[in-house]
């Protein structure tokens, strides 16, 4: 299904018409120019590739200087591709926040906060000790055993542990748009999606 590239801008919320006061993620989506069509004759598989935000040529390859040239559109920052059928657009098409409808259901897909290293309790959930006696001291968030000693004497693969949080990326299914300010380019849709504030997200129909 076709989508946009955008921009998160933050949350807010919003009253429903039966009064629910439902929060809310900002976007700025699109608008997005068509800049390749991928088909199966040349590339082995269909898709088009939308680019969002302008940037400075100086600041851009001869490669991507090169197709931006072929479409007419100024360098894009941010380039995107969608698995959609190529027939139905034109090198040079807009993409604006219309492509969407209010109540139309969405999948957002963004980079999460990076939170560095971390221990096993913010980064897994696990309780912690809790008791300090028995010479336990202060260790209360340390992670505890990690298996057995005499067999099978290693630590298996995928044992939970402290280490690198965040900066993955992650898919959210099944947001609602709430509402669409095509003026602005803004798209609401509800909850929360991953992210910082000023991030790049992809909205997927």
């Amino acid at each position: 299904m076709p989508g946009l590239i955008g921009k998160k801008i933050g949350m807010t919320s919003v009253f429903s018409a039966d009064g629910k006061n439902l929060p809310c993620t900002v976007i700025e989506a699109g608008p997005c120019v068509v800049t390749q069509l991928k088909t199966v004759d040349t590339d082995g598989y269909e898709a088009i590739q939308l680019g969002f935000e302008d940037k400075k040529e100086k600041h851009t390859t001869k490669a991507e200087m090169g197709i931006f040239k072929k479409v007419g559109v100024s360098p894009k920052r941010h380039l995107v591709e969608f698995k959609v059928s190529p027939q139905e657009f034109k090198l040079g098409d807009t993409l604006t926040v219309e492509l969407f409808v209010e109540n139309d259901w969405v999948d957002v897909i963004g980079t999460s906060k990076g939170k560095g290293t971390q221990g096993v309790v913010k980064r897994h959930g696990f309780s912690g000790v809790g008791e300090t006696t028995h010479g336990q001291d202060d260790r209360q968030r340390a992670p505890g055993s990690l298996g057995a000693s005499s067999y099978p004497s290693k630590v298996f693969k995928g044992m939970r542990m402290a280490g690198r949080m965040g900066g993955d990326r992650v898919t959210i299914h099944n947001l609602q748009v709430i509402k669409i300010i095509p003026e602005h380019n803004l798209l609401l849709v509800k909850g929360s999606v991953p992210g910082a504030k000023g991030s790049i997200v992809i909205i997927e129909k």
